[in-house]
């Protein structure tokens, strides 16, 4: 793996992601435990990334989410399809960014620090496997270039990229 840089706070955000991506490749290749995998891409996640309180997955099981590899404090344990964020983008199928989660309706708090939200739906097949969630404590944090960077992470998890 490619030492991280010492100047990340003024590298763009484009710079930062492809950083970010190239890393993730050289951590995940050969390695085809999924666990194993996540909770080194939620470290990296957290090393790279500014303004976070959480990074880490929720995996499809049975019918809810339940909380895999990740950074930051204790989280909700199982999520709901349709509930909060994490269930939202699942229903969806789709990334939700959230500028204020005081502002989502349902929105579940495992961390009263979080302002912002983003969470990117990983799938194979079709088929759901879990999310990318990341929270961070400044409003607004997350915008297209993140959602942007983010999906092309979770394509690379799941061997699409």
């Amino acid at each position: 793996m490619h030492s991280l840089p010492a100047a990340r706070q003024t590298a763009s955000k484009s710079e930062t992601y492809d950083l970010l991506i190239e890393q993730a490749k050289s951590l995940i290749e050969g390695e085809s435990d999924l666990i194993a995998n996540l909770a080194n891409l939620s470290a990296l996640i957290w090393q790279v990334l500014p303004d976070l309180n959480w990074a880490g997955f929720y995996l499809w099981k049975g019918n809810e989410l339940v909380v895999g590899p990740f950074q930051g404090k204790p989280a909700c344990v199982r999520i709901a399809l349709g509930k909060g964020v994490c269930g939202t983008a699942v229903a969806k199928k789709q990334t939700i960014v959230v500028p204020d989660v005081d502002q989502f309706p349902g929105h579940i708090v495992c961390d009263s620090a979080s302002r912002s939200e983003i969470v990117v739906p990983m799938m194979r097949r079709g088929e759901i496997l879990g999310v990318l969630d990341i929270d961070s404590p400044k409003l607004a944090r997350f915008d297209a270039e993140d959602q942007k960077g983010l999906e092309r992470l979770v394509a690379i998890i799941d061997g699409v990229e």
